[in-house]
């Protein structure tokens, strides 16, 4: 992100129109850890996230979007990656800097503030067979649903290419 202000949802939800990419935003209490999450389940249907925000030892920062109950080995995913060195969970300033988003909101939609491109999106493989992925559409008080496809397409449009690979366990 450069010094301009974080997008709002609204304006992914423009972003998204302009692109043509189908989505649905069903809104609910704020939801900061998958466990609170899961009570949504029974109303949104889909493949649900969880989102892992990292960095290597240069700096190098990733995020991690994966099935919400799947588990990433951090001692060990550095080397599926690519990144230089064994990974640790980045700070949350540089998680605003570059996503525009707090802890408990981050999501791969985030990428429409990363106009740096300082961050490497990676999709798990597992997850990408869903139809459908759930994601916070930049803030954690609601959920946006669209087809695995056009998140790929969403990333692209903002210029990264996103990584599908399996890092879960």
């Amino acid at each position: 992100m450069t010094d301009q202000s974080p997008k709002t949802p609204e304006a992914l939800f423009h972003f998204l129109d302009s692109l043509s990419i189908k989505h649905q935003t069903k809104t609910h209490p704020p939801v900061f850890t998958v466990a609170e999450a899961v009570a949504l389940r029974d109303e949104i249907p889909g493949g649900h996230t969880k989102n892992l925000f990292v960095k290597d030892k240069k700096d190098q920062f990733f995020l991690l979007t994966v099935e919400e109950h799947a588990v990433v080995d951090l001692k060990t995913v550095h080397t599926i990656i690519g990144a230089a060195s064994k990974v640790s969970f980045g700070k949350p300033e540089k998680l605003m800097e570059y996503l525009g988003v707090a802890p408990g909101s981050v999501t791969a939609l985030g990428a429409i503030n990363d106009t740096g491109h300082n961050v490497t999106f990676v999709l798990d493989a597992d997850l990408m067979r869903e139809e459908i992925i759930n994601c916070h559409p930049l803030t954690n008080e609601a959920t946006t649903s669209l087809a695995s496809a056009d998140l790929i397409r969403f990333l692209e449009a903002t210029g990264h290419t996103p990584l599908v690979l399996k890092v879960t366990a």
